[in-house]
């Protein structure tokens, strides 16, 4: 099993900064991409950034040249810098990250962190 834990979110003004954080832990013998992924109420999830193992990244055209996505392989972390933060930011973001799991078997699984919630005032 693998377990994803976030951390970071908050309450901010537009304009601010916060980083989150998300490491993974428990049965991996691989952890190849990682990203975030954002939620709003009655809305369907959303990729916001996602980052290769070999640190190849993707951003949603919305926070591009404000978010930076990045990861330390050592400590099975990945990270979202997010600055300039506006109110149409505020959602509850996700870590997902792939995983191989066995080195005796091939199949890769995606699991999701629990969310948090990343609040941005006016």
């Amino acid at each position: 099993q693998v377990q994803l834990v976030e951390s970071g979110g908050g309450l901010v003004q537009a304009g601010g900064s916060l980083r989150l954080s998300c490491a993974a832990s428990g049965s991996i013998f691989r952890l190849n991409a990682m990203g975030w992924y954002r939620q709003g109420p009655g809305k369907q999830r959303e990729m916001v950034a996602t980052i290769t193992s070999g640190g190849t990244t993707t951003y949603t055209d919305s926070v591009k040249g404000r978010f930076t996505i990045s990861r330390d392989n050592a400590k099975n972390t990945v990270y979202l810098q997010m600055n300039s933060l506006k109110p149409e930011d505020t959602n509850v973001y996700y870590c997902k990250a792939n995983v191989r799991p066995y080195a005796i078997r091939v199949n890769n699984y995606d699991y999701w962190g629990q969310g948090t919630q990343v609040t941005v005032s006016s």
